[in-house]
């Protein structure tokens, strides 16, 4: 069993007035390696945070975190004022139960790199199954709010088309159309650009773009600078398990202050 974080980062289980993902010293080791090492970080309702770093850095484990695809080994994490994975009795914090977790995740949808559509599944039927399985919606309401969904991201006349009949930008925009099926409050996206042919990042990012323009929050991590840059309302370079910098997209791309974030962004533009 895992470790059960100390319950003195924060002394409750909801918090009132919070925003939307509050971490406070959040920590998560493998073994011996300590991959997030007292993360500090608030992002509020409608906000686009965008996460860069280098490879190893902690970012894809800190959204796996929010997500519940990784307990947390130190410090709190909150989602809408809720405390992620855990509930305290007196001074003792115990593990919530799959079933207590589940129900937190329905706010939260995430999109990962490789795209794990359903591949005995057409786009359309990909996009239903979550909110007929999980939110028991009726099969002929998820059916008209995933073809609204499929149109939403460009994929209307993919409707019917299985995962091999699409392209990598095709199948990422159906994985993006199934998490807001889900009718998230928040999407987390874990370098969704990263498989992709060259060709077709910038469909995927269009569809982020027009996500981001009606108020979604989310969490970015990519190595695309220019979505960060025009689109993130704030950028988070992380390296070593650690927040190094944060703050407005432009200072930190154009004229960062500190030395380990000027490299990277250097090595990644050259």
């Amino acid at each position: 069993m895992n470790s059960i974080p100390s319950p003195t980062a924060i002394d409750a289980d909801h918090l009132a007035g919070a925003p939307l993902v509050l971490a406070r010293k959040v920590e998560k080791q493998f073994g011996t390696l300590k991959v997030l090492k007292g993360i500090d970080l608030a992002i509020s309702t409608g906000e686009v945070l965008c996460i860069i770093g280098p490879s190893g850095s902690g970012k894809s484990t800190f959204l796996r975190c929010i997500n519940q695809l990784e307990r947390i080994d130190g410090g709190a994490l909150f989602v809408s004022g809720e405390r992620v994975g855990y509930h305290r009795v007196g001074n003792k914090l115990y593990e919530l139960d799959d079933k207590a977790i589940a129900r937190q995740r329905r706010s939260i949808g995430m999109v990962f790199q490789r795209f794990n559509l359903f591949p005995h599944l057409t786009a359309l039927q990909n996009v239903i199954e979550g909110p007929v399985q999980v939110l028991k919606e009726s099969k002929a309401d998820a059916r008209a709010h995933a073809l609204s969904l499929l149109e939403r991201v460009g994929l209307a006349d993919k409707r019917d088309a299985y995962p091999s009949q699409l392209s990598g930008g095709q199948q990422q925009r159906v994985a993006i159309a199934r998490s807001l099926a889900m009718r998230p409050e928040l999407l987390l996206f874990d370098e969704p650009t990263s498989a992709l042919d060259p060709e077709l990042v910038a469909e995927v990012l269009r569809v982020m773009r027009g996500l981001a323009e009606t108020g979604m929050t989310m969490v970015c991590v990519t190595h695309e600078l220019g979505f960060a840059r025009d689109v993130g309302h704030r950028v988070a370079f992380m390296d070593q398990g650690q927040i190094v910098e944060i703050g407005d997209p432009r200072s930190v791309l154009s004229d960062p202050k500190e030395v380990r974030t000027r490299a990277f962004i250097s090595a990644v533009r050259h």
